[in-house]
């Protein structure tokens, strides 16, 4: 059997146990360990994410929780949430749509970062800063530029760089309030104008036609005609 055909046999496997699984599976919290959670929840108010809830039920626990801007998954930490070694956690990942704008916020709010790099293999960044290579990815590849930066206790976050998602990859439509999501309406509506005035018609399925060029939009896609 040639490695084509058992990639192929693997990707057609996959997808049938994909469309099969019945309960859906969403990636909802992150624990951190860290030694110090006031020193924690200091850092990760600086960086701007929400604070959802700190909670101490009893002496010897307590529940910090954060949540990223534009994010659907939160991080915990506190008192008696994991044994883990604090600062154990290596290359949590967020995606940005502008490395070079989040650096910039990073370096406003204090974080010691790193410099923009891309990795030499071009897939995924390697293991800490090996095959590190400096600057944006060539063409500037979605995917491909990544800065890092880690939190007081040693936990490191890998940022990156997001314009086109890979076809088929599921995203999160999210706005952070209602402004944005208005901005976003205004636009879908100039788009689809254009659209009808390209066909001639009025488009009775217009409520569809927003909901596909928003989504895409917002996962950097190519948009609806």
């Amino acid at each position: 059997m040639s490695v084509q055909t058992e990639r192929d046999q693997a990707a057609e496997q996959s997808t049938a146990a994909t469309e099969s699984t019945s309960t859906t599976m969403k990636i909802e919290v992150v624990v951190l360990p860290v030694a110090d959670v006031d020193r924690a929840k200091a850092f990760y108010e600086g960086l701007g994410w929400r604070l959802d809830i700190d909670l101490s039920p009893e002496p010897a626990f307590r529940v910090v929780e954060f949540t990223p801007p534009g994010s659907p998954t939160a991080i915990i930490f506190g008192t008696g949430v994991t044994d883990a070694v604090p600062g154990s956690t290596r290359d949590l990942m967020v995606v940005v749509s502008d490395i070079e704008a989040a650096r910039a916020d990073l370096v406003e709010r204090g974080i010691t970062v790193s410099e923009v790099f891309h990795d030499a293999g071009g897939v995924f960044h390697h293991a800490g800063t090996e095959k590190r290579v400096p600057g944006l990815a060539p063409e500037r590849r979605s995917y491909g530029s990544f800065v890092s930066f880690a939190d007081p206790d040693g936990n490191t976050w890998i940022v990156q760089e997001v314009t086109q998602r890979i076809p088929g990859r599921t995203v999160w439509t999210t706005f952070d309030d209602a402004a944005a999501l208005a901005q976003a309406l205004r636009r879908a509506a100039a788009a689809h104008g254009e659209h009808e005035a390209r066909t001639g018609k009025e488009d009775p399925e217009w409520p569809d036609w927003y909901a596909d060029y928003m989504v895409r939009e917002q996962a950097g896609q190519e948009l609806p005609a």
